[in-house]
């Protein structure tokens, strides 16, 4: 059996990262809320608010939580663009995603807010020279210094993997 909480693996940043290869990460970055999209259209309320595994969280929670983290990332961006190593705001995703308020807002909604988040972001992402790429901010919590070319990459993979979370479910439960 795959592994439920890491079901694409875990990130890991090769160690020469070459043009192309962000190239093909910015265009994971745009595909994903239509992935998103596809991947919940006419699930139930009760499929959405079914955890993807054991005390992991709801489809609900995870579509909810895309565009908070990637709006998160797409700020860090903007820092680490106009300031000199900027060290950035940490979150409590899981809190984040246990906040009440998220069961009454329809997943079109956060779908919706995916979709233009990344309608910027890539725009951005297309736009950035080669010395942007190797802008850097600093997470406050582990003190690593965070490259943006593998920011990028991060980000490629974290939508791909709550995107695998959902259509893993829906596989194993035959929806």
């Amino acid at each position: 059996m795959s592994d439920l909480s890491y079901p694409i693996g875990q990130f890991e940043a090769p160690a020469n990262i070459i043009p192309e290869q962000i190239t093909q990460w910015i265009d994971e970055i745009a595909a994903l809320p239509r992935l998103m999209e596809s991947a919940v259209a006419g699930l139930s309320e009760a499929q959405l608010n079914t955890p993807y595994r054991t005390e992991g969280w709801t489809v609900r929670q995870v579509i909810h939580h895309m565009p908070d983290s990637h709006m998160g990332s797409y700020c860090r961006f903007h820092w680490a663009l106009t300031e000199d190593k900027p060290v950035i705001k940490a979150y409590d995703e899981k809190a984040f995603a246990a906040m009440d308020y998220h069961e009454d807002v329809p997943i079109d909604i956060s779908l919706g807010l995916l979709k233009a988040i990344h309608a910027r972001w890539v725009i951005m992402l297309r736009n950035l020279s080669p010395s942007d790429l190797e802008r850097t901010f600093v997470h406050p919590e582990t003190k690593e210094i965070n490259v943006l070319k593998n920011v990028i990459g991060l980000y490629a993979w974290h939508g791909k993997h709550h995107l695998a979370h959902i259509l893993s479910l829906k596989k194993r439960l035959n929806w």
